[in-house]
């Protein structure tokens, strides 16, 4: 992995206190604008997105989300995988920063670099991969930077306010992570 000096992050089980920062996360519509919500607003109430987090904890939803804190310990977003392929080794990661006085910094960066080490070494997986929308280029840079190399368009692949757009797909090997 390409990094400078990163800020220190730490990784965390989710806790239900994270549940208002992330409902008052979810309501900024320049912030989920690029993640998968239901089209309506707010996205979530408070009692759905504590039944998510719920469901994190009690690993019912097939997603390892964990909370992003600062080095001091603030809750700033939160990463995951997802897609969880045992048999061929393999997931998807998902990644927000949700608080916007942290974004640009390379606080998302840190948190990746974590989270692709935690699949790499706790969950055996020799890849991890995910979709960015096309017209993302600040998340492009920030997966590139991170050792991520394009694998595809996916046409079409997101209904985004009312019409499709297309996803980039991108994948970081365990053996280019660890060059």
């Amino acid at each position: 992995m390409k990094t400078n000096k990163l800020p220190i992050v730490q990784l965390r089980e989710l806790i239900l206190e994270d549940v208002e920062d992330r409902y008052q996360w979810c309501l900024d519509k320049e912030l989920t604008e690029h993640l998968n919500m239901p089209k309506k607003y707010p996205p979530f109430s408070r009692e759905e997105t504590r039944n998510w987090i719920e469901m994190c904890m009690n690993k019912t939803n097939g997603y390892e989300q964990k909370a992003i804190l600062t080095e001091e310990g603030k809750h700033i977003g939160w990463v995951d995988l997802k897609n969880i392929d045992k048999l061929n080794k393999h997931a998807e990661l998902g990644i927000a920063i949700g608080d916007k006085n942290y974004w640009g910094k390379g606080f998302g960066l840190a948190a990746m670099k974590e989270m692709l080490l935690w699949g790499f070494n706790e969950l055996e997986l020799n890849k991890i991969w995910l979709r960015v929308e096309v017209d993302n280029e600040k998340a492009i840079k920030s997966y590139q930077r991170a050792g991520y190399i394009e694998e595809g368009i996916l046409r079409q692949d997101r209904l985004r306010n009312g019409e499709f757009v297309d996803r980039l797909r991108m994948s970081i090997l365990k053996k280019d992570f660890f060059k």
